[in-house]
């Protein structure tokens, strides 16, 4: 049975059922005694424009499973109920992953606190929940939230895969914990990359919410992803200042295999405004199911 109405030609599809999908959070462990400031060896600019996931992830996804915990009384159809329940789990382990090298960085001489300070405030403070509202006007910033982060997810998604297909950052000697943190992440950004588009149809099948919902949370993240590597920069107390980001530099690593396309990165959010448009047609779920059953970390946890 649809989870939505019939719409216009140019409204969202409605959600798709996924037949057996059923998502496992996976309570992971990683140890980071050995892992050096600079992962990708002699790779600074690199290591810290990917290193801007661990800024912004532990506070995002922490207010992704508030806002989706938020919504479970809204949704009306079972399998995606389940389907949330899982994501909020594989949601909220992801946060604390991350947070663990934000501790490392700490301990290495690099004081992420600055920054994460912020993204606290955004998220809580701008993004969160506001009290006070009416029933209707709470629904509707719950489903407006919803769709901020479908935005996102879907680049999520983007760089799992990229992390997933990325053999330039094993030619490179980066770190193989921190690669398994990194897959092992992106496998279930793959995994469940659907399940924040169909929650946000499912409440509203409109177009316009979808095409609002990247046309505030795409230039955002580019913001923050920019202002973070600045950061992270000025931050390392082994460059002194003396290394700045710039997009040219970002292309030449990129070009490398170190970091996503950007011009690929631009195409894929593109791709997210057509009108036929679903997470199903990113990535490869049996690929990400694949490197779950054999990364390091999914398998201790595992208990394999």
């Amino acid at each position: 049975m649809p989870r939505s109405t019939p719409v216009p030609a140019l409204a969202a599809p409605a959600a798709r059922v996924h037949d057996g999908l059923v998502l496992e959070p996976r309570n992971v462990r990683f140890d980071w005694a050995e892992l050096p400031l600079h992962w990708i060896p002699d790779e600074p600019m690199a290591t810290h424009i990917i290193n801007v996931l661990h800024l912004l992830l532990p506070e995002g996804e922490r207010w992704f499973v508030k806002v989706f915990e938020e919504a479970l009384p809204l949704i009306r159809d079972e399998q995606l109920r389940e389907e949330v329940l899982g994501f909020i789990g594989q949601e909220a382990i992801h946060a604390e992953a991350h947070q663990e090298v934000l501790d490392h960085l700490l301990g290495q001489g690099l004081d992420p606190r600055p920054y994460v300070r912020q993204m606290a405030w955004l998220f809580q403070r701008v993004l969160g929940d506001k009290p006070g509202l009416t029933p209707a006007r709470r629904r509707e910033s719950i489903i407006e939230r919803v769709a901020f982060i479908a935005a996102v997810e879907h680049f999520t998604a983007f760089l799992g895969n990229w992390a997933l297909n990325s053999p330039g950052l094993d030619r490179a000697k980066a770190d193989p914990t921190m690669l398994d943190l990194l897959r092992w992440h992106g496998a279930e950004e793959v995994e469940h990359r659907s399940v924040a588009y169909d929650l946000m149809v499912h409440l509203d099948p409109g177009y316009l919410r979808r095409i609002r919902g990247m046309a505030i949370s795409g230039p955002l993240l580019v913001q923050l992803w920019v202002r973070g590597a600045r950061f992270l920069l000025a931050a390392d107390p082994t460059l002194h200042g003396r290394l700045k980001p710039s997009w040219r530099e970002a292309g030449r690593i990129a070009k490398r295999g170190l970091l996503p396309d950007p011009v690929e990165s631009i195409r894929s959010g593109l791709r997210y405004l057509r009108p036929g448009y679903h997470p199903t047609q990113e990535g490869s779920s049996s690929q990400a199911l694949g490197y779950l059953a054999t990364s390091p970390a999914a398998r201790a946890a595992a208990g394999r």
